[in-house]
């Protein structure tokens, strides 16, 4: 298993490397069989007003799955604790799905069914971005199903999560949504022009981009 450290406004001293490597290891170590890569990002907030400014953030590769976990606190050594603990359970959640699918494996469009995104999906709100780009992220994107989707959103705690749909060849969103379960946004083909459907495509564009901000 490789396990990565990184910091931000932080010196990586070996005193807290040993500390990540004893508690991350030993919260994957039942799961090592299905663990790949396990990355570390350990960062301290300058910002005064932030009172849990030790952070800890743990990402992990699993035959093609993403399992996140972050905590913070007062004290990076209570952060990483809580951390292990919050990545073992998550682990945990990520085996028992693997063991009910193939036990209880059903057609995806049992599990779920994509529906119409509504015209008044994002309320009140107003869909605001940051006026530049303060994180960039990359990761893997195998085709997938919505079903396997929406299992991967439980495992990265995200709101929302971009998959590759392997029965469309399109790039999906799946999000959670406010009244219980789960939608879709898929892009719609520029040829259609009917029923103000341009305006429906408006109104997933703008859920995506406030979902990102509300995340970040």
């Amino acid at each position: 298993m490789k396990l990565v450290i990184h910091g931000k406004n932080i010196e990586i001293t070996d005193a807290i490397r040993e500390y990540v490597h004893q508690k991350i290891e030993k919260a994957v170590s039942h799961f090592q069989h299905i663990t790949n890569e396990v990355d570390v990002h350990l960062s301290v907030a300058r910002n005064p007003r932030i009172t849990t400014k030790q952070a800890a953030e743990v990402t992990i590769y699993a035959n093609g799955s993403v399992i996140r976990a972050e905590e913070s606190s007062e004290n990076l050594y209570a952060s990483i604790d809580l951390v292990a603990d919050k990545i073992a359970r998550q682990l945990r959640k990520y085996k028992e799905k693997l063991q009910d699918k193939k036990t209880n494996a059903l057609p995806t469009n049992k599990v779920l069914v994509p529906e119409p995104v509504a015209a008044d999906l994002i309320g009140d709100r107003t869909p605001e971005l940051p006026n530049e780009v303060v994180r960039t992220k990359y990761f893997s994107m195998p085709p997938m199903t919505v079903a396997e989707a929406s299992q991967q959103l439980q495992l990265v705690g995200h709101d929302f999560y971009m998959f590759h749909n392997s029965e469309t060849g399109e790039i999906n969103v799946i999000y959670e949504r406010n009244h219980g379960g789960y939608g879709v946004i898929q892009p719609r083909h520029s040829n259609v022009h009917t029923n103000g459907k341009n305006g429906n495509s408006a109104h997933a564009n703008n859920a995506v981009a406030a979902k990102s901000h509300s995340h970040k």
